[in-house]
């Protein structure tokens, strides 16, 4: 895999690979889009754990960082914005309308609507940067720049929940421990 120094919406650099930690790399899809917003939630409240983990969380939007700093300038984590796309197509991170007509998607759709209206989030653009059908992906990177696992979604809520991205970094960090 090729190395990165990537730009995330604060302006910080951010290295791909991290030489220090294994990267967890996931692509959302746009700005404000409700399923990314409450999976990424579900990370943000349990950010600790990714840090003990060892595990430096990444999220790539296919957005302005002008349309992403206003969703995500609480998160505990990089946001990095790429509006033409560019690393969705290196990682194969396709889009397509099965990622909202996918029937399974629906009830994550409903739960991060009502949940971001109690946060009081405000709404995405009704035609968002790079479209509404785009896939997530997840990818775990090694410090040695070498895919761990990933995982490609068929549909918009298809991506590891937190408690199935730490039980894949658990291998990589006794392989490391042990070479180290």
């Amino acid at each position: 895999m090729r190395t990165y120094e990537l730009t995330s919406v604060t302006g910080a650099p951010v290295p791909i690979p991290d030489p220090d930690r294994v990267v967890h790399l996931q692509f959302r899809r746009f700005a404000g889009c409700p399923v990314c917003n409450l999976h990424l939630r579900s990370f943000a409240v349990r950010h600790a754990e990714v840090e003990a983990a060892g595990v430096r969380e990444v999220a790539v939007f296919h957005s302005s960082a002008d349309e992403l700093r206003e969703h995500v300038a609480d998160l505990p984590f990089d946001v990095i914005p790429d509006p033409e796309r560019a690393l969705y197509v290196e990682f194969g991170v396709e889009s397509g309308p099965r990622a909202l007509l996918d029937p399974r998607v629906w009830p994550t759709i409903v739960r991060g609507l009502l949940a971001g209206r109690r946060r009081r989030d405000k709404w995405p653009a009704l035609r968002p940067n790079g479209g509404r059908f785009g896939l997530p992906g997840d990818f775990l990177i090694a410090p040695d720049g070498s895919i761990l696992a990933s995982r490609l979604g068929v549909h918009a809520g298809d991506h590891w929940s937190l408690d199935e991205m730490l039980a894949l970094t658990k291998p990589a960090w006794i392989s490391l421990a042990q070479r180290g």
